[in-house]
């Protein structure tokens, strides 16, 4: 009965070791991980009946064209897993989550278009990743990001037109890229990795390779050579205008701020403004050629020319007013708090609401001053002095509303 015992006993041991597919040859290297090797097999799906110890994994050269979630449920100790030269065009989400061990990923030479990157966030151990000659024509910012072990990384041979900034921030142990021969467009979203490869200590493999298909003027030419003032990133000027030279009685006051940008591409405009009650965003201008206002925001007029107009500026309109550049290359903008002032002596109001303002003197503003950077960190306040109210000959209150007194209250932020 012993003997029968201990041979029971030492086959459920050896039992899952020995578990190996018909159509796989199953061993056990001499560093004591245990080899599937299941290539030319001309499998169409991933193979049943893999034992648990696998380590290594190798299933290229099939005809494979599908993973699912389960696909490699059977194998969770696996370190090494190559699927190079299959038909794989469909990954499931979770098909490579649970794989927490996983060190060497091949999917090269597939017809993978949609990969769920989000797997790749439990493969903190990953040291190889292969998805070169696939179909891949873009991939997020921080696909990489949790791959801190990640060394090489091949990305060649896809459809990959341009690549976020930052897409290989974080990852320390890099040493080997790989994406040459992808159809980049070389507009300037894609300047950033000149200088990147300009700075980064990565070997580049075939950098020479990694050409522009787009625009014309810079086709057949090396990313690395993209002409540096073809790309500048935006600068931005905030100019304040006001009618002071205008004596003709208005039913209310005009602010009128003007954003002046520079960069190449031209930077779009944008607006952003802050109330006490209210955040609004207004990405491009508002009013057409015949005058008319476009969207609903009648309250903030923007032209195309970068100028904003805010007819009637009253109490309520009262807050910071962002103006920002956009470009391919980055993102500047420069902002103004504005406040409307009711007393003779607008200082002294604007004095008991921000106490900042108090070891800070005024000046006076006119027309189309430019905000003088030299309080970059600070920020601008406009205080539009309004007279009280005086009497009219037939006793009733005629609010003077001519456009009197500026008076800068604070330090400003107003070029970058």
């Amino acid at each position: 009965m012993r003997p029968l015992l201990c041979y029971l006993g030492l086959a459920a041991l050896l039992g899952p070791c020995l578990a190996c597919p018909s159509t796989c040859s199953c061993s056990t290297k001499k560093n004591g991980r245990l080899l599937a090797e299941c290539a030319y097999k001309d499998l169409q799906e991933v193979p049943e009946g893999l034992s648990s110890n696998v380590t290594i994994l190798t299933l290229s050269a099939n005809r494979i064209g599908w993973l699912g979630q389960g696909s490699f449920a059977e194998v969770p100790e696996v370190q090494s897993l190559w699927l190079g030269y299959n038909q794989i065009g469909v990954v499931e989400p979770g098909a490579f989550a649970l794989l927490v061990h996983l060190k060497n990923l091949d999917l090269s030479h597939n017809k993978i278009a949609d990969f769920p990157w989000q797997d790749l966030r439990n493969l903190s151990g990953l040291q190889i990743l292969k998805m070169n000659n696939n179909r891949l024509a873009g991939l997020p910012r921080d696909a990489f990001r949790a791959l801190k072990d990640l060394r090489s990384l091949w990305l060649n041979d896809n459809e990959l037109t341009t690549l976020a900034e930052g897409t290989f921030d974080n990852l320390p142990s890099l040493s080997q890229l790989q994406i040459f021969n992808n159809p980049f467009n070389c507009s300037c979203k894609v300047f950033w990795l000149k200088k990147w490869t300009e700075n980064t200590s990565v070997s580049i493999t075939k950098g020479g390779s990694t050409l522009c298909v787009a625009p014309g003027r810079l086709k057949g030419k090396a990313v690395t050579d993209i002409p540096d003032h073809h790309c500048v990133a935006p600068s931005v000027q905030l100019t304040y205008l006001s009618n002071l030279d205008n004596t003709v009685m208005y039913d209310g006051l005009t602010l009128t701020l003007h954003c002046s940008v520079a960069g190449s591409p031209p930077p779009e405009i944008r607006w952003k403004i802050q109330t006490s009650s209210r955040r609004i965003e207004i990405n491009g201008p508002n009013v057409a050629r015949d005058g008319s206002v476009k969207q609903s925001q009648e309250r903030f007029l923007v032209f195309k020319n970068g100028t904003m107009a805010i007819p009637n500026f009253s109490k309520e309109n009262e807050g910071i007013y962002t103006c920002l550049a956009v470009n391919d290359v980055g993102t500047r903008d420069v902002s103004v708090n504005v406040a409307l002032a009711g007393s003779e002596n607008p200082a002294e109001d604007l004095l008991q609401d921000d106490p900042q303002a108090s070891h800070l003197g005024g000046q006076s503003c006119y027309k189309g001053d430019e905000m003088d950077p030299s309080g970059a960190g600070e920020k601008l306040v406009i205080v539009y002095h309004m007279p009280r109210e005086s009497k009219s000959r037939a006793g009733g209150a005629v609010p003077q509303v001519h456009l009197g007194t500026f008076l800068l209250a604070l330090g400003i932020t107003i070029c970058c």
